[in-house]
């Protein structure tokens, strides 16, 4: 029991600072610079530049929907880290407004230059969502129905992201001059740099290569739990002798997380390689 506690405080607590590094960098360098960023936290910021909406709570009441219709055709399992990074951005992006109303900090505004705020935003929010993603966390919005659509259409998550980032970005143009969207594309360039550096691969997939005595008991839970289409190979020791399985399977960065425990919880003793993957064509991956 104690043991369990302290595993998912292992994984919760990185999820929290990683929302907290986040929220930090919409309030100190977003913000003030009128700059803007991707998926529903794009969405929120639009809302604050057109009405002056407070993020905390634009960003919980978009994600209250998202997050129940995520709950309902996702499970259970895949949105228990989402919750909680979802309420924690909240949260920290609360406490942000509250300290910087309270005047006990001085977010970083500057009128020249943007190009250097633009990349401590990037570097900011790379860090955190970066470290929310390695740790099996999201921030919910986009990457709820992301993973939806991937799961249900076939569509790869990182493309509908890319898509709807770009369209809500199109439309920060009604709102902020054409020189700070353009800063903000530096800033979500270098945000997805960091996001990848700190996942461990610049690459938007890893290939699983499994070498175990349960090959068949990890493909059928791989295919239950993540569905993901997964190769056995027939393998056999060249010093022992021994026969043995290799499970070859092609998974998300954002998936290495659960492929580790799922494989651990059913073989602890199976030797892993995990490679980078430079293109990946098929189902649930780019078509092209």
């Amino acid at each position: 029991m104690a043991s369990s506690i302290v595993k998912q405080a292992r994984s919760l607590l990185p999820i929290l600072l990683g929302t907290c590094i986040y929220a930090f960098g919409l309030h100190y360098f977003v913000l003030p610079n009128q700059l803007m960023e991707g998926g529903v936290t794009g969405i929120t910021i639009l809302l604050h530049y057109a009405f002056g909406w407070p993020l905390s709570i634009t960003t919980l009441l978009l994600n209250i929907p998202l997050f129940v219709v995520g709950w309902k055709m996702l499970g259970r399992q895949d949105m228990a880290y989402t919750l909680v990074g979802t309420i924690s951005l909240s949260f920290f992006l609360w406490i942000m407004e509250r300290m910087i109303g309270k005047g006990w900090i001085t977010t970083f505004h500057t009128t020249q230059d943007y190009i250097l705020a633009s990349l401590y935003a990037g570097v900011s929010l790379g860090s955190g969502l970066g470290i929310v993603f390695r740790f099996g966390g999201t921030t919910g919005g986009v990457d709820i129905i992301a993973r939806i659509v991937s799961r249900w259409k076939g569509i790869s998550m990182g493309q509908f992201i890319l898509a709807m980032d770009g369209i809500i970005i199109g439309l920060a143009l009604f709102f902020i001059p054409i020189e700070k969207v353009l800063y903000t594309l530096v800033t979500v360039f270098i945000a997805s740099k960091l996001i990848d550096f700190i996942q461990e691969g610049a690459y938007s997939a890893k290939a699983f290569t499994v070498i175990t005595n349960a090959g068949r008991e990890i493909a059928a839970k791989v295919t239950e739990d993540m569905e993901r289409g997964v190769t056995l190979l027939p393998a056999k020791g060249a010093f022992s002798g021994n026969e043995k399985e290799i499970v070859y399977c092609v998974i998300q960065r954002q998936e290495i997380r659960r492929m580790k425990s799922i494989i651990r919880s059913i073989d602890p003793r199976a030797f892993i390689v995990i490679s980078e993957v430079h293109d990946v064509l098929g189902e649930g991956f780019s078509e092209t």
